[in-house]
């Protein structure tokens, strides 16, 4: 299966590594010894995944149809997110975090289990979402208290650990106890099954685990090997397994219902999501995206990717764009980005992941107009803050630059197209509500 691609280098600087410092607010400030959203209507139906390599989409599926429980109760399409991501990879090579944060950023999905049934091997074409992901947050680098954070202030998360069945059915490695759903691997190993967490519970008996650990307690988690295993799927995973949020996760932290993803239309630069990440050796950089309103519309957000913590950004528009001179702030002015920008918008991004700004204010664009977003990004401890799309392996093999324009800048003078002098597309989504 494929983990971490969020996490690559691309251009100038020196190699990026994740700070742990995130920020929560509006939380208790003692959190309860035990928790789990499976007993505040929370827990999404249990599934199997079957011969599929296809864990990562259930779970991706389970996590946002967690996310609008009690209120919906909406069974979302692993097939769809396994199939129609845009990625060169079948069913069988498994999938990332990069992949579903494209595929949702985009708004191809979710869909509904109705309209795409799993395991027929067949993904309807123009099938429109049930939903609206507006904003993944991920885990690495996070302590066990900020996962705890994280599920208790927006739901279940997903991870990922080392789990076949070899790990569960075979008595001579006794990492899973039947009797109590207890599950425990004390050898850091690669990476290959992903699951839901639901909670956590530090009163769960270490006795309960065939290779015991030091300490009590357990993360709750839910399998996707259908209801027979575990309790109707659930069990639970040692603090101490070497495994389990080593490389984090993925938190959907605003997921909205059906009506919210009415009528959006999705203007881009990347089609696959954040690859790579280029900077100058700085926490601070800017980019850009070049655009054609290919229809009359008015832009209601922008989308966009932190790659740390406690990221701040300032968005721009520049209308009636004719070339990459039309980018230039002038010289001293840092409180804006040349007279004929318009502020869109400003936003604190609190952990690394995607986000959706929205507009400050309400700007038509006519169909056929050429225009172009800028952001200004800080990043605190990076020295790479921009996030790019870039052809780097098997799965990435459809990233074009052809038609793409994007550009790249220390400092909001001199400006770099990256088609040009990197092979890559900046990521940004402007969102918009047609006219």
């Amino acid at each position: 299966m494929l983990y971490g691609r969020p996490g690559s280098d691309f251009g100038k600087g020196h190699r990026y590594t994740y700070a742990a410092e995130a920020v929560f607010s509006d939380l208790p400030s003692l959190l309860p010894a035990r928790f789990s959203w499976a007993d505040h209507g929370k827990k999404p139906a249990v599934r199997s995944q079957g011969s599929l390599g296809t864990c990562w989409a259930l779970a991706a599926a389970e996590a946002l149809e967690a996310s609008l429980r009690p209120g919906q109760e909406i069974e979302f399409s692993a097939d769809h997110i396994s199939m129609q991501n845009g990625f060169d990879a079948g069913q069988d090579d498994g999938g990332d975090y990069s992949m579903i944060m494209s595929y949702l950023a985009d708004d191809k999905g979710p869909v509904t289990e109705e309209e795409d049934p799993y395991g027929d091997g067949i993904s309807p074409e123009g099938l429109k979402p049930a939903a609206r992901a507006s904003e993944m947050r991920l885990l690495r680098g996070m302590s066990q208290e900020e996962i705890r954070s994280m599920i208790y202030r927006y739901g279940p998360v997903q991870s990922s650990l080392t789990m076949d069945r070899a790990h569960t059915d075979d008595p001579r490695r006794a990492y899973y106890n039947e009797k109590t759903s207890g599950y425990f691997d004390p050898m850091t190993e690669k990476l290959d099954h992903d699951i839901l967490v639901l909670g956590w519970d530090d009163t769960y008996p270490k006795e309960n685990f065939l290779i015991r650990p030091e300490e009590d307690g357990a993360w709750i988690c839910q399998n996707t090997w259908g209801s027979g295993f575990g309790e109707d799927g659930i069990f639970y995973v040692s603090y101490e397994d070497r495994n389990l949020f080593r490389k984090g996760g993925i938190a959907y932290t605003d997921v909205q219902p059906a009506e919210a993803a009415k009528d959006r239309h999705v203007l881009e630069q990347d089609r696959l999501g954040w690859q790579a990440r280029q900077g100058y050796g700085s926490p601070e950089a800017y980019f850009a995206g070049v655009f054609v309103s290919d229809l009359d519309q008015t832009i209601e957000a922008v989308g966009l990717y932190s790659v740390g913590n406690a990221t701040t950004v300032s968005i721009f528009l520049v209308p009636d764009f004719e070339s990459g001179k039309d980018l230039v702030l002038p010289k001293g002015d840092r409180t804006s980005c040349g007279q004929r920008s318009i502020a869109l918008a400003t936003a604190y991004l609190e952990t690394p992941g995607f986000y959706t700004v929205n507009a400050e204010r309400a700007v038509r664009l006519a169909a056929g107009e050429k225009f172009a977003v800028i952001v200004r990004i800080f990043s605190p401890g990076q020295d790479k803050p921009v996030a790019v799309e870039v052809k780097k392996d098997r799965y990435t093999q459809n990233v074009s630059t052809k038609g793409r324009e994007s550009y790249i800048s220390p400092d909001g003078h001199s400006w770099e197209r990256t088609q040009d002098a990197y092979g890559t597309n900046v990521c940004m989504k402007i969102y918009t509500a047609c006219s």
